[in-house]
């Protein structure tokens, strides 16, 4: 079964609401207009009472009860307000009681049933009335009385009312599906139109946008927000594509160095010199290409959040000390000269260990690649406010201006030719990077062409953590 749309739907709950209204607000006027017109009835039938109470006052306070009858016969038998008057004492003996409610017995209560004052709507015949019933003290003496006053100004009232109600509210209503279908076509028409553009973005045309609504409600929100999912999208998407051609020209290089060396050695025969010369080149650019699929691999894992790191605190003064310690025999064998300004102290920081030395093996790892020999590399670590600050600075070739917005990126090299004969894939700065960020840490580059470059690395420290000094 199809479903409505969103416009006929709301169209339909507006007009549930509005003839919920209706029907409240209407029922709501009756009910008041009804007691309101009662109660202008029952004031003039209190009026009476208060007439026949100021008679009976007047009358003999020992009077006999023949003479009440004799005087209220003669006195209310011509009026009119005796017309549906019916007056008894407290014992139930009748002192007056109209021709018309004689005729109509039914309407009456009996005397002892009556306590106290009440109101009662009864319809005699085809005419409405409305009766009071009360008792009356004058002069010493308990009457009880049954007065009853006609209700037809106020019963025509309501049945007009009622009539125009039940007249109006279909219109109203019909009116109002009309109006809530017209504004619901209006407030979703923005809709529509983001519907029709979002069908036609696909990859190729993802720099495509939904229109810009001024509307300053949700659907102005809603249009921006996707906006902004869009624009995140296309630049994942460029990413991939440009991370899949740069990949793809990568491996391919490599490839086809394994090949063509292959190619070379199997044309001819050759001695036992020249095929080792052959596997060597192989194995080389094998060994290049293994190191390049293994951070092609890595960077693919965190794109795709599986690379978990393994958080603690790590005493970060004694991870680089081990770091420096490592790479001495590697200044050595290279005559550059490198040095280590580990300020003495305990500087603890949450995070990965060994991603953490990672970072610094890839930055000491391009300082020693660009730092002709008799040149000058230093590690450092300090602090700074909140932060821990790692230093490596050298004083090789430098970067550009033009080159330093633009190292962190994959596949980027500043010289493409050199860092390929040296081994470098461009990715290992991105994956730093990454790395860094990880830690909620910022990673920065200050150099200049042939003055060398310093890497500093800022991340947030935490207070030493307390030592189980209990036997286990």
């Amino acid at each position: 079964m199809k479903r409505l749309s969103i416009g006929v739907r709301l169209m339909l709950w507006y007009v549930a609401v509005f003839a919920l209204g209706e029907l409240v607000f209407g029922a709501t006027m009756f009910f008041v207009l009804r007691s309101n017109l009662y109660d202008l009835v029952d004031d003039g039938a209190e009026n009476q009472i208060e007439d026949l109470k100021n008679f009976l006052q007047a009358q003999k306070k020992d009077a006999p009860p023949a003479e009440l009858r004799y005087e209220m016969t003669r006195a209310y038998s011509m009026e009119h307000s005796g017309d549906f008057l019916a007056v008894y004492l407290d014992t139930g003996e009748p002192l007056y009681k109209s021709a018309f409610l004689q005729a109509h017995e039914s309407v009456l209560v009996p005397v002892g049933r009556v306590n106290r004052r009440s109101y009662r709507s009864r319809r005699v015949g085809n005419q409405p009335f409305r009766f009071i019933y009360q008792k009356l003290t004058a002069n010493d003496r308990v009457y009880v009385v049954e007065m009853g006053v006609p209700a037809d100004d106020a019963v025509d009232t309501l049945h007009e009312f009622r009539s125009y109600l039940l007249m109006f509210a279909p219109l109203l209503l019909l009116v109002a599906a009309g109006v809530g279908y017209w504004m619901s076509r209006k407030a979703l028409a923005p809709v529509d139109q983001l519907v029709q553009t979002a069908r036609v973005v696909g990859g190729a045309n993802l720099s495509s946008r939904l229109p810009k609504l001024n509307t300053g409600d949700e659907l102005q929100r809603l249009s921006d927000t996707l906006n902004e999912m869009l624009e995140r999208i296309e630049s994942a998407f460029l990413r991939v594509t440009e991370f899949t051609a740069d990949a793809s020209h990568e491996l391919r290089t490599p490839v086809s160095l394994i090949r063509t060396e292959a190619e070379l050695a199997l044309r001819r025969s050759r001695g036992e010199a020249e095929y080792r010369e052959s596997l060597q080149h192989v194995l080389s650019e094998a060994e290049r290409t293994t190191k390049l699929i293994e951070q092609l691999l890595e960077l693919a894992r965190a794109d795709s959040g599986r690379e978990i790191l393994e958080i603690k605190p790590v005493h970060l003064d004694e991870a680089l000390r081990g770091i420096f310690q490592g790479w001495k025999q590697v200044s050595t064998v290279r005559e550059i000269q490198f040095t280590a300004d580990i300020r003495a102290g305990s500087t603890f920081i949450m995070g990965d260990e060994t991603m953490l030395r990672r970072v610094v093996d890839i930055l000491l790892d391009n300082a020693f690649k660009y730092t002709p020999s008799h040149g000058s590399v230093q590690l450092a670590l300090e602090q700074n406010a909140q932060n821990a600050v790692i230093t490596v600075q050298d004083s090789g070739v430098g970067i550009s201006e033009e080159d330093q917005s633009k190292i962190f990126e994959r596949f980027y090299r500043v010289d493409k030719a050199r860092s390929r004969s040296q081994g470098g894939t461009g990715l290992g700065l991105s994956i730093a990077q990454w790395i860094v960020t990880q830690h909620r840490g910022t990673i920065t580059v200050t150099s200049r062409a042939s003055e060398g470059a310093t890497f500093r690395i800022e991340l947030p420290m935490i207070a030493a953590p307390v030592e189980n000094t209990q036997p286990v």
